[in-house]
């Protein structure tokens, strides 16, 4: 290599391509660093990301536990949280006047509700450093040099580098880059989406929410994932926590399943079937004369325990002495394992999460540096990593774009 000042491209002006430009600058001040979008807006998922108020990490310290949200890659990461977790990258934006707060679920934002504080925290710092920003410079094609690596842009310019950053996300030209270079890849398939359920149970009830519900899904006779946590009625089927993180945990056995599938809930994770028994048959010992429709004994919201005694054939002005044993087990079926058919998956909001990307085999996890192609980095979503929903993703992209910025940036 030549006396002259390090020359880094960065393809890519997301969360990834912006923080291992920015640590590639600030570690070696005498570098050049280009980052090529092909967007003429850059940091498009930090805008939209929380609805507009960006979350940029969750409040999750340890790197043991960090990692258990990540449905693919979380080994990977182990030893790369160790190096750069959501404390630095709390102190990171903090130490840049970006102070970021904690809801109740673990997830963080900026005080400010505002995604536009985060991009201009970046776009500003990594102007300050000296990154030189190409809009609109979508990479036609990358080739290896002797000394580097040659970049063509569709626009007609051509540019040479010592190293080269692909922090492309899901982008298929990413990943043609990653193959041109040596590189496979898992097929990436979408994940974090929502169910499509028609089902006459759920009819007009768009809105109705529970605070915890058990998930089972199946495919054919298998019973794969299960997931607990708030469920949330839509027009469209089912969302909520629960449904993203099982949709995260099973985004290829859905995929490969046509996103045709039986989803097992159980309403009540909590008490136990037997103990709901006893529960219904002292309501039963205890208000006799009570419509069973009118009056729910269980935490689950009034319209949605209205449609499920409906379903099960308990009319509306059926009363609990008149309850048959052979209904009370229907019931408890429906409360504890009804079975609604998934037909299809929905969008979550604005964002869009996949699962695939580059095989982490091919990738050293101390420098994020190709094993096979020397001078090549990588960040962010074109990797084989996932995580599921509450800022964990935008972890990885921090977190692997800024050990490959420090390493791009080492003499």
């Amino acid at each position: 290599m030549s006396s002259d000042p390090l020359s880094v491209v960065v393809v890519g002006g997301g969360a990834a391509g912006f923080f291992g430009a920015i640590a590639c600058a600030s570690h070696n001040p005498n570098s050049r660093v280009t980052l090529l979008e092909a967007a003429r807006q850059p940091l498009a998922k930090v805008r939209v990301s929380g609805g507009g108020r960006c979350n940029v990490t969750h409040a999750c310290f340890d790197p043991a536990l960090l990692v258990q949200h990540y449905p693919r890659g979380g080994k990977a990461l182990r030893g790369a949280f160790s190096r750069f977790q959501a404390r630095d990258t709390v102190e990171w934006f903090e130490s840049r006047g970006v102070t970021l707060k904690t809801e109740a679920d673990g997830r963080m934002f900026p005080i400010t509700d505002d995604s536009a504080t985060i991009v201009d925290c970046l776009m500003q710092t990594a102007h300050t450093m000296g990154v030189k920003l190409w809009q609109g410079a979508a990479v036609k094609a990358v080739s290896r040099k002797e000394d580097g690596f040659r970049v063509d842009v569709k626009a007609g310019e051509v540019l040479t580098c010592d190293r080269l950053l692909l922090a492309t996300g899901s982008n298929p030209q990413g990943y043609a880059i990653a193959r041109a270079l040596g590189h496979t890849f898992a097929p990436p398939v979408p994940s974090l989406f929502t169910f499509n359920i028609v089902d006459e149970r759920l009819q007009d009830l768009a809105g109705v929410s529970v605070t915890s519900a058990h998930l089972r899904l199946q495919t054919g006779e298998k019973s794969y994932l299960e997931q607990t946590g708030p469920l949330l009625v839509t027009h469209w089927g089912m969302s909520g926590p629960a449904v993203l993180k099982l949709s995260a945990w099973g985004a290829r056995v859905l995929h490969d399943s046509h996103y045709q599938a039986t989803l097992l809930v159980n309403w009540l994770p909590q008490p136990k079937p037997e103990a709901l028994r006893q529960q219904l048959l002292a309501v039963k010992s205890q208000l006799p004369k009570r419509a069973i429709a009118t009056s729910c004994p269980v935490l689950l919201p009034r319209r949605l325990w209205e449609r499920l005694t409906s379903y099960v054939g308990i009319a509306a002005e059926t009363r609990w002495a008149e309850l048959s044993n052979k209904t009370l087990n229907l019931l408890i079926q429906e409360l504890t394992r009804g079975q609604y058919s998934i037909s299809g998956k929905g969008a979550f909001k604005e964002e869009f999460v996949t699962c695939g990307g580059v095989n982490l085999k091919e990738v050293d996890f101390k420098t994020m540096e190709s094993r096979l192609c020397p001078g090549l980095h990588f960040a962010g979503e074109i990797l084989d990593i996932d995580g599921v929903t509450g800022g964990f993703n935008f972890q990885s992209a921090w977190t692997t774009g800024w050990i490959a910025g420090q390493a791009m940036g080492a003499n």
